[in-house]
């Protein structure tokens, strides 16, 4: 009985260790350790709230082709930049209609703050050019009312996640 006892707690510590691991984005000469799994599942969580009370259907905050066109070298910055605008920005501004979300959205709030902390260690070097993407994604949120724009944001946040997975795949970013 104590030998089961023992396997199944090492067991639970096995998968429990495979949930909450993450991975390692090289950026520059410094590491960031982000958990995608985990940012997935909170996001999944307020996914189709943020998307239901999306009012302005025409309007495109996030684009992946702005993601896509990040240049060589660019990716720490623009990662710096965009964890910037999540959390200064739409996750101070982002009221979910249920209240059973806000736990999800504070948590997903969270492991960006976690993110952004560990990223001042890096040092980011930004072009011109990175900061006018991130600025135009700056003005187009500032166009809308604050809280349908912070709703946008969220419903667009998958494409920041996916881009984050993708990074987190490779070997090395710069």
């Amino acid at each position: 009985m104590k030998n089961q006892t023992s396997a199944c707690l090492l067991l639970l510590l096995i998968c429990l260790g495979e949930v909450t691991q993450g991975r390692h984005l090289l950026l520059n000469a410094c590491s960031v350790n982000v958990h995608t799994q985990e940012l997935h599942k909170y996001y999944s969580h307020i996914r189709s709230n943020a998307i239901t009370g999306d009012s302005e259907i025409g309007v495109k905050l996030l684009d992946k082709s702005l993601i896509k066109g990040v240049q060589e070298g660019q990716t720490c910055c623009f990662l710096r930049l965009v964890l910037r605008f999540y959390v200064e920005r739409v996750f101070g501004n982002y009221a979910s209609s249920q209240p059973q979300h806000q736990r999800s959205s504070s948590a997903l709030a969270n492991a960006f703050v976690s993110i952004r902390r560990d990223m001042h260690k890096c040092h980011c070097h930004c072009t011109e050019e990175t900061q006018r993407t991130v600025d135009s994604l700056d003005a187009a949120f500032n166009k809308l009312d604050m809280n349908k724009a912070a709703q946008k944001a969220v419903g667009e946040l998958d494409t920041v996640l996916d881009w984050l997975e993708g990074l987190s795949q490779k070997k090395t970013v710069s």
